[in-house]
């Protein structure tokens, strides 16, 4: 059985239709349905329901295509390793990593990289932790960055750094502000950053949270639980940054790492967490792919640098 027919079997499921497919593969659809029909036979039972506006896998076509791309997967983790082998480095590079993370962290990391592999063209992915997971654990991004906890526990990781987490509170007194929350927030514009709150301040406030799928959500979350409280969440978003302009206009209060305060900002008072809580974020890459020398790289240099230039 030739490799291209497993490609064409996966375009199609991938496209949902014949007709799609065949413009992505670049080759006429008549052609490609007979192909796929010489392989029905061939298999002795259909790959996919065929319907007016689409196709879809039947139960024995799901597990083909399923074990198609394991197979495709394995071509292309082979042909790269060899690859590697005869340039002694590659020359891709796909990271992948939530926006508002790579922003304050990868510049530091790519120019150290850089500086040293010139060649390597480097492709950045800005997506939430949960699709980066998935695209890592697929073979589709060489390693990502994400924050702990990691859900899925084929992903191996390797640590980069570790930050405390901070209460960002308006700087302005707003009339949803308890008289605990006012108490603390006080000592800290005295005493800068020596007074340490206790995340129980903000359990009758309003709260902005991450949305699902992020992991630094789950981290909020947890601390929460572990203070005794579930936050009264009032506001969803999927950037730090959006919660932080939401607590700057006294919409309510957020809990963030230390790498995205707003230091100059004067709107917002951070507070540091009685706990001492904290994030770390990690490498994350698939233990059944192969894993480029590029890669390896990348994060050898990581350990390299000075924690304090992030």
């Amino acid at each position: 059985m030739e490799m291209r027919l497993f490609e064409y079997t996966v375009e199609i499921y991938q496209q949902g239709s014949f007709t799609k497919a065949a413009d992505s593969l670049h080759i006429a659809q008549p052609s490609l349905s007979q192909q796929i029909k010489k392989l029905e036979f061939e298999l002795g039972f259909p790959l996919f329901y065929r319907k007016r506006g689409g196709v879809s896998p039947t139960p024995q076509g799901k597990r083909f295509i399923q074990r198609a791309q394991e197979m495709l997967r394995a071509r292309d983790e082979l042909l790269r390793e060899m690859r590697d082998q005869r340039l002694e480095m590659g020359t891709e590079l796909s990271i992948g990593m939530p926006a508002v993370t790579g922003a304050y962290l990868l510049p530091p990391l790519l120019k150290a990289f850089l500086d040293k592999h010139p060649n390597v063209h480097v492709q950045l992915i800005e997506e939430s932790p949960a699709v980066l997971e998935e695209m890592t654990e697929n073979g589709e991004i060489d390693l990502s960055i994400l924050p702990l906890p990691i859900e899925n526990e084929r992903l191996a990781t390797v640590p980069i750094l570790t930050e405390p987490l901070f209460l960002a509170v308006p700087f302005e007194k707003q009339s949803w502000m308890t008289e605990l929350l006012q108490t603390f927030i006080y000592s800290v514009r005295n005493e800068a950053e020596k007074t340490a709150v206790p995340l129980k301040a903000a359990e009758a406030v309003p709260f902005i949270l991450l949305k699902e799928g992020y992991g630094f959500r789950r981290t909020v979350l947890d601390l929460c639980a572990e203070a005794g409280f579930k936050p009264r969440v009032t506001f969803k978003t999927s950037s730090i940054e959006t919660a932080q302009s939401l607590v700057e206009h006294g919409m309510g209060v957020t809990v963030v790492p230390r790498m995205v305060m707003r230091e100059t900002s004067g709107k917002m008072i951070y507070a540091p967490l009685d706990t001492g809580s904290s994030r770390t974020l990690v490498f994350a890459y698939s233990e059944n792919c192969y894993v480029s020398r590029a890669a390896k790289a990348f994060m050898e240099a990581t350990k390299k640098m000075n924690r304090t230039s992030f």
